[in-house]
């Protein structure tokens, strides 16, 4: 599994210490200095179910100088949603998991994150 974090975010470094609790392996990916392309962006949001508006922080500063909180939440502008999050990739939301299982969550829960975690495998006894 990989999770895309950024370092100074809180809800990421509680989602890397519980993967650590539960034994969990994963590959991190610091998409700040890492950022998605369209196409994986595009690839995440399948596997979360979810579209680029649902991801998307609005609230930073480059989509209020993108002027993003108007931009219509439609399959029309689906495209210039993705390239805006390409090309400032701190307007995705963090941290994004995704599983071996082809699933994927927006970990910001301890029960999101571990919705993604194999079951655990009974005692050998």
């Amino acid at each position: 599994m990989e999770i895309w974090i950024n370092p100074a975010c809180s809800k990421c470094r509680s989602a890397l210490s519980l993967l650590d609790e539960e034994g969990a392996k994963y590959t991190v990916r610091r998409y700040l200095d890492d950022p998605p392309t369209a196409e994986e962006l595009e690839n995440v949001l399948r596997r979360l179910g979810l579209e680029p508006w649902d991801v998307a922080r609005v609230g930073e500063t480059a989509a209020a100088e993108l002027g993003m909180a108007s931009w219509p939440c439609d399959e029309e502008n689906r495209g210039r949603w993705i390239a805006a999050m390409a090309a400032h990739p701190i307007l995705i939301q963090r941290p994004i998991i995704t599983a071996d299982d082809g699933t994927a969550v927006v970990g910001r829960s301890p029960e999101s994150v571990r919705s993604v975690l194999p079951p655990a495998r009974p005692a050998a006894g």
